[in-house]
């Protein structure tokens, strides 16, 4: 019944004359029979023939067919179903325009408890946020989500065995994610560096000199970013990457740099030096840093002194938790010895007033 109904549909599908209402009609009807399927199986069989119908010349109606899409979601009880046409719509939303994009951007913020509800493995989740990062590559305004994504689809792969023959297909993402990260003006701090997908960047012939820009911007200071630039000025461009404003995220990241290296107080001409400015420029830099939310510090002119009390780490990693796990151990032990303090004060203070009242006495 379902492949009759969705031959009839077809006719409609490609009538560019055909009434939008009737066709959701039509579609909304052939829906509904998943829950009338005698199981799980063949509601999933009938999702498919849906599925498969839809995506079939996509340029056609593209938002009418996403809208149906969604319904046949709600509709459908098995969640590797629901997956399935959930990955389809993303899937026809990535081959259409702005308008289809738009009706499935919104649900984006909700892909992480997706995926625990549908109980998906690595490659199904793979496969999700590839197609969400195609959505949002060219999508206006959504960088900050797109690099997001990017992780979150580099991240499904742990280098084990099971990855060897896919890990290979990722290299144009890493190389991506490693270009939206030097490009945006927000982020001074990620993981890619530890990712198995983006290190075999490093041994590669094409994505090579992406991965040491990488490891410039998250482990090195202005000078070598310079070199680099005076070598591979050709490769930065056709990445879209902006000379003038690398050098001032450059320049922010060695501040950020002399931070992690310095005993809390940074000395003018250290800054000078490492950003290579003048010396009537380095309050300028900090007022930038402490804008951008990566540096919380005081200044003291007549010293000529960076009073460090807090800043961004370029690199969270395992070294990272560790120190931080390290940190948190000897707070508690403080803590746990203040308590103790103040309790056998408490006690010498009631004995000492107990005392106090039998002398009265």
């Amino acid at each position: 019944m379902a492949t009759l109904m969705l031959a009839s549909a077809d006719l409609l599908l490609l009538s560019p004359s055909a009434p939008d209402k009737d066709l959701e009609c039509t579609l909304t009807v052939t829906c509904n029979l998943v829950t009338k399927a005698g199981s799980e199986d063949e509601a999933l069989e009938i999702a498919k023939l849906i599925c498969a119908k839809l995506t079939h010349h996509p340029a056609d109606k593209t938002t009418l067919r996403i809208k149906v899409l969604f319904s046949l979601y709600n509709l459908l009880p098995s969640l590797s179903g629901k997956a399935l046409v959930y990955r389809k719509a993303l899937e026809l939303a990535a081959t259409a325009g702005k308008a289809a994009a738009d009706c499935v951007v919104p649900t984006f913020k909700n892909i992480d408890a997706f995926v625990a509800y549908w109980g998906i493995g690595k490659p199904e989740q793979r496969e999700l946020f590839l197609a969400v990062t195609r959505i949002l590559k060219d999508h206006k305004g959504m960088t900050k989500d797109y690099f997001k994504f990017l992780n979150k689809y580099l991240a499904t792969f742990d280098g084990s065995g099971d990855d060897a023959d896919a890990i290979g297909a990722a290299k144009e993402e890493a190389a991506a994610a490693i270009v939206e990260f030097v490009k945006s003006s927000d982020l001074y701090q990620c993981d890619l560096l530890d990712m198995p997908a983006v290190a075999q960047l490093e041994k590669d012939d094409k994505y090579q000199p992406v991965y040491e820009l990488l490891k410039i911007f998250l482990t090195q200071r202005l000078e070598p970013y310079l070199a680099f630039q005076t070598a591979n000025s050709t490769l930065l461009q056709g990445y879209g990457l902006v000379h003038e404003e690398c050098i001032t995220k450059m320049r922010l990241m060695s501040l950020l740099d002399l931070s992690g290296h310095c005993s809390g107080e940074i000395p003018y001409s250290a800054i000078t030096k490492a950003l290579e400015i003048n010396d009537d420029e380095v309050e300028y830099w900090i007022v930038k840093a402490i804008s951008s939310k990566i540096l919380d510090c005081k200044v003291d002119q007549l010293n000529q002194l960076v009073i460090v009390s807090r800043h961004t780490v370029r690199v969270f990693g395992m070294p990272q938790w560790q120190s931080l796990r390290s940190k948190l151990g000897v707070w508690r032990g403080n803590i746990a010895n203040a308590i103790n303090t103040i309790q056998a004060n408490k006690v010498t203070e009631d004995g000492g007033q107990g005392m106090q009242g039998l002398m009265i006495r």
